[in-house]
């Protein structure tokens, strides 16, 4: 059986992520940060879904994404209804999930061409 190794079309790919650390292309990350495919923004200073504030939003939604993907850690945590109003309130759709879930949601919307902004929250 032949493999072939697939690179994708985009400039980041997310290899993995977890609840403490994410590989972007080949470099891992232990700090929160901010990806679509074609930016990386490292050390989004945000720790914890629990304490997302909807000024905390602003990084990703100056990047005019279609849709933001909140990588909330190893488990799936909802942020307040005020932080997910932020998204909705400018036409932009928000989905909340687990890292691994959400690493997965990225590199297939990014696959697909589309305007996905994502926020991974990594913990000690």
């Amino acid at each position: 059986m032949q493999l072939n190794h697939e690179i994708p079309d985009y400039e980041y790919a997310l290899r993995s992520a977890d609840g403490h650390r994410a590989t972007v292309n080949d470099r891992v990350l232990t700090a929160s940060f901010i990806l679509t495919p074609s930016q990386l923004v490292e050390h989004w200073p945000v720790a914890a879904g629990t304490a997302l504030q909807p000024a905390d939003l602003e990084p990703l939604l100056r990047l005019e994404p279609e849709l933001v993907l909140l990588g909330t850690g190893e488990r799936q945590v909802f942020p307040s209804a005020a932080v997910m109003a932020a998204c909705l309130t400018c036409g932009i759709g928000i989905e909340v999930m687990a890292n691994p879930a959400a690493a997965r949601t990225f590199n297939v919307l990014a696959g697909e061409g589309r305007r996905v902004a994502a926020g991974f929250l990594l913990g000690p």
